[in-house]
């Protein structure tokens, strides 16, 4: 292919990739985190090839060879072949086995959380080669760098597991490479070839001096990639297991969002205090229940003594009378437990969005190793900005408004959530 051929393939698949890649972004609510990175990337590789095309910037056919396309495609096809992607292009920070500090930039999060790929886009002969020590100085082989998974997926558990590592090969692995990955625990996806054993001598390629024998050196046992002969071929999307966390705390904001008349119909009306009016609107948009219920289905559910003081003091005081009794089945349900915070929920240093009571319920929670549900938002930024990252399932908060609906104003049941206020 010519050059200029070349050029106007690497043109055109930039420009998919793009819409490929925005396209994932726009895949969920909110977009995914790092697909703004993703396209800012596949943008700069296509002004740089635009700059090529107009004559600005002068390259060798090798330079358009190995652009940085290959492993932005595979990165791309990743995310599109895997379910609950929340990001790509992520930065972990983790200590190596020396105690050094260092980051690690996973290619996509997958799975909730519970997945991280590499996707890898040079060949298979490069890969062997290197890990056979035959690659260039400084280059790091695919066994190193998934040393390097396994150490930082240690420290970055997903609801109390380490995460699941995938290694995708977009153009082949080794055979022997492949089983080494799955040997560590690492599944690999793409297609698997053959190796041939080979003999070399020593002195091969060895200009001989005056002094040297023309005779063979010692021979030395090599393999080398068989591209021609497949021996497996894995796809997405590979099976993973994962240990799902069955233990659910609840926080003070969850108990009273369960129970809330809001919860149960009484979103028609437009209250007094500004903030319930607010919420009953949210609950006409989307109602929070069925989510709840969704995600505490099946899991044992635990409470701290201090959540449950406090909820029944709240009550007793704001609650209406289907909101205490909901509240007195909904107890009957859990296992209320000592106050048990964590050591490192100690750790915090106390501020406006970290007080003595939350570090409580999510400390015990952490204690568990249960997922603490919350409409406790501010507290967990806070704990994640000082280091202390807590497995949440964070829903909107629904307060008791039961003993208001007698002054509230009504709304009509059929009444959109915009138009009513």
């Amino acid at each position: 292919m010519s050059v200029h051929l070349l050029l106007c393939e690497r043109i055109g698949r930039a420009k998919e990739l793009i819409k490929r890649a925005e396209a994932i972004s726009r895949s969920q609510k909110g977009g995914i985190e790092g697909g703004t990175k993703l396209c800012s990337k596949l943008k700069a590789e296509l002004k740089f090839l635009d700059k090529v095309e107009a004559g600005k910037v002068a390259i060798k056919e090798s330079h358009l060879q190995s652009t940085n396309l290959t492993h932005l495609q595979a990165i791309i096809e990743s995310a599109e072949n895997l379910e609950e992607v929340v990001s790509v292009l992520h930065v972990f920070a983790y200590e190596d086995k020396f105690g050094e500090k260092q980051t690690l930039v996973v290619d996509v999060v997958a799975n909730g959380g519970h997945t991280w790929v590499k996707a890898i886009g040079r060949k298979a002969e490069a890969l062997h080669n290197i890990w056979l020590g035959r690659g260039q100085y400084g280059d790091k082989s695919i066994i190193e760098q998934a040393e390097d998974f396994l150490q930082a997926s240690r420290q970055q558990p997903v609801q109390y597991s380490n995460p699941h590592i995938i290694f995708a090969f977009y153009n082949s692995v080794s055979s022997p490479m492949a089983e080494r990955l799955k040997e560590m625990g690492i599944s690999v996806r793409g297609d698997i070839v053959a190796v041939n054993a080979l003999v070399e001598h020593a002195n091969e390629g060895r200009c001989l001096s005056s002094g040297d024998s023309d005779d063979e050196g010692p021979e030395l046992q090599v393999t080398r990639v068989d591209r021609e002969n497949l021996v497996a071929s894995v796809a997405f999307p590979t099976e993973i297991k994962v240990d799902v966390c069955t233990r659910i705390n609840l926080d003070i904001t969850t108990l009273i969002t369960y129970v809330s008349a809001l919860s149960y119909g009484g979103c028609y009306f437009i209250f007094k205090e500004k903030v319930l009016t607010e919420q009953a609107v949210q609950e006409r948009k989307g109602r929070v229940l069925p989510q709840l219920d969704e995600f505490m289905k099946g899991k044992e559910l635990f409470a701290c003594e201090s959540a449950v003081k406090d909820f029944q003091s709240i009550l007793e005081t704001l609650g209406g009378p289907g909101e205490k009794a909901r509240a007195t089945l909904l107890i009957k349900r859990i296992t209320v437990v000592p106050d048990q915070p964590s050591e490192r929920a100690l750790k915090l240093v106390a501020s406006s969005k970290i007080n003595s009571r939350s570090l409580t319920i999510f400390g015990t929670g952490d204690t568990l190793k249960a997922i603490t549900m919350t409409a406790n938002s501010g507290f967990v930024r806070a704990a994640a900005n000082q280091g202390v990252k807590f497995s949440v399932f964070i829903h909107q908060p629904r307060a008791l408004t039961e003993s208001k609906e007698s002054v509230a104003t009504p709304l009509p049941k059929n009444c959109p959530a915009e138009s009513c206020r």
